[in-house]
């Protein structure tokens, strides 16, 4: 699956001011693009015009060569699989059900949404028998956004969207939730876009990263090229951390105390 944001714009007045202004980039097949920068730059505006949560003003975003703007937003919605800090599980239902609620949306019998939701929960690594019938507030939060993630699995998608997926959850889990995320993205050739701005998590996760400051692309490239030969001073400056705490990592395991 191929992602094309050409150009795209968002205002919230009226072309006043622009949350979004002239946003352009692009995924390749099973490519994992992140989306980095400070908070209020713009990036989960961005991610949110992919799916139609949020309408571009003007610009275009493109699917396999064709404009999400023609497809009916819950259809198109339901075809892409969209992860968020907040889980944003049913608290009302299991966790069976959780995870086969958008095949039960799109009218799948009973016995297929059982069998594929099995298979998601030998996917996550997630026990089915233990965790079925369980409730979302049974769960820790590491074991809730794995169910996040096989909600959004279920119906097959080719294009991922995670908007700060590992934010909230503590440092262990979250590694573990990282490795375990870009193992399931590669084993299935996904497309994915992921929203942070932790720029660490963005050099140890992204095939390319997009920069994002004050509502526009600042810089993009692969995580080496933006270590290596950041752009301009900006993102030599969000460089400057995920590299002094190596260095430090290193010195501390090389035995240097200073």
């Amino acid at each position: 699956m191929t992602l094309e944001v050409r150009k795209v714009c968002k205002s919230y007045d009226g072309g006043q001011t622009f949350a979004v202004e002239n946003v352009s980039f692009s995924a390749s097949p099973g490519e994992l693009v992140v989306l980095v920068g400070e908070s209020g730059c713009g990036k989960t505006t961005t991610l949110k015009t992919i799916n139609r949560l949020v309408d571009p003003t003007g610009g275009q975003v493109l699917i396999d060569g064709e404009d999400v703007s023609e497809r009916k937003a819950a259809e198109l919605r339901r075809s892409i699989g969209y992860v968020f800090q907040g889980v944003g599980l049913f608290p009302h239902l299991s966790i069976g059900r959780n995870i086969g609620i958008t095949l039960t949306l799109l009218g799948w019998d009973e016995t297929r949404i059982e069998h594929r939701v099995s298979e998601l929960f030998d996917l996550v690594g997630l026990d089915a028998a233990e965790y079925g019938s369980r409730m979302p507030a049974e769960l820790s939060g590491g074991q809730r956004q794995r169910v996040g993630f096989a909600r959004a699995l279920a119906a097959k998608p080719t294009l991922m969207l995670l908007d700060e997926p590992f934010a909230a959850l503590d440092p262990i889990t979250r590694d573990e939730l990282r490795t375990e995320f870009r193992r399931i993205q590669q084993e299935l050739h996904l497309t994915a876009v992921l929203v942070t701005h932790d720029m660490t998590e963005a050099l140890l996760l992204g095939d390319a990263i997009v920069v994002m400051r004050d509502g526009r692309v600042e810089g993009a490239g692969s995580p080496s090229e933006m270590l290596r030969s950041p752009s301009d001073s900006y993102i030599a400056r969000l460089m400057e951390s995920p590299a002094r705490q190596a260095g430090q990592l290193a010195a501390f395991m090389g035995g240097d105390d200073t």
